[in-house]
């Protein structure tokens, strides 16, 4: 039979051998994605045209993510996303004017971002 101090350093080796198995040992912590607004799809956005109603504006692409209190004809759609771990950044911005109740322009301040694919962090 094995004495006591042998049988815990054997017990340590092969532990520690299973440690050695692993590629990558670093302990990171968990980061979650973060997704602030809506994501607006282009297909809706390019619906958009100049002379539609409110009503109809929210019914193609929905609530705005910041509605002015003091200026109720600017509606402001704001699309932000950070992947959790890779902490890569994905945002997108769109600007609906209205005049009288209807649309009278949009601005995009860039191109409309890509759905994220995917939303969970693999």
């Amino acid at each position: 039979m094995l004495q006591p101090s042998r049988l815990f350093v054997l017990t340590v080796i092969v532990l520690l051998t299973g440690c050695a198995a692993v590629k990558d040992f670093s302990l990171r912590p968990y980061r979650m994605n973060i997704q602030q607004g809506n994501y607006l799809e282009a297909k809706d956005v390019d619906q958009l045209e100049v002379g539609m109603t409110q009503s109809q504006v929210r019914f193609l692409i929905g609530t705005p993510m910041v509605a002015d209190p003091f200026n109720s004809a600017r509606w402001d759609y704001v699309f932000y996303f950070k992947v959790g771990r890779s902490r890569e950044e994905i945002s997108s911005r769109l600007t609906v004017w209205f005049e009288d109740g209807r649309v009278s322009r949009i601005e995009r301040e860039d191109e409309l971002a890509e759905k994220p694919e995917p939303f969970y962090d693999a």
